[in-house]
């Protein structure tokens, strides 16, 4: 690792630490030459998954855009940034393990869609309307009614 105050790369591990998620390993670093201390975060490089689209286009999965569009449905829910984070992975270990590369995107809605209704039922009917393309408010209807349901 280069030392960002000297460029060095003569360095030494003083401190290494799994992340909260498990899916990363902070490291502290101590560059061998100026003595600069720096933090560095490593993950693990996935394959490449390809999104097969409703219609069948296929676009790379960008890890953000599910991300961002869980985060919208989480919007001012009592649901914090690492618990999405979670989600999200939990969602791509779960599509990575049944698919090879190519992933429709009915697959990741759904695992979004199982896990959003165990953690928040407003976050998951939010996700729900978009992903389920409800056209009127009787579709939010009978969402909310079956969620009724299913928790009695």
């Amino acid at each position: 690792m280069r030392c960002p105050k000297c460029t060095s790369i003569e360095d030494k591990v003083i401190d290494s630490r799994i992340a909260r998620d498990g899916n990363s390993i902070r490291r502290r670093r101590e560059c061998l030459e100026c003595s600069h201390r720096f933090t560095t975060n490593e993950e693990f490089v996935r394959d490449t998954i390809v999104i097969v689209k409703r219609d069948g286009r296929q676009e790379p999965f960008i890890r953000e855009k599910l991300i961002n569009a869980v985060r919208a449905a989480c919007h001012k829910r009592p649901i914090d940034t690492e618990q999405i984070s979670m989600l999200v992975e939990d969602v791509i270990d779960a599509v990575e393990a049944r698919y090879e590369s190519q992933v429709p995107t009915s697959a990741i809605g759904e695992h979004v869609m199982q896990r959003l209704r165990k953690m928040d039922q407003v976050a998951y009917v939010r996700f729900a309307s978009v992903y389920k393309e409800f056209r009127d408010v009787s579709e939010f209807v009978d969402e909310i009614t079956s969620l009724s349901k299913t928790k009695k």
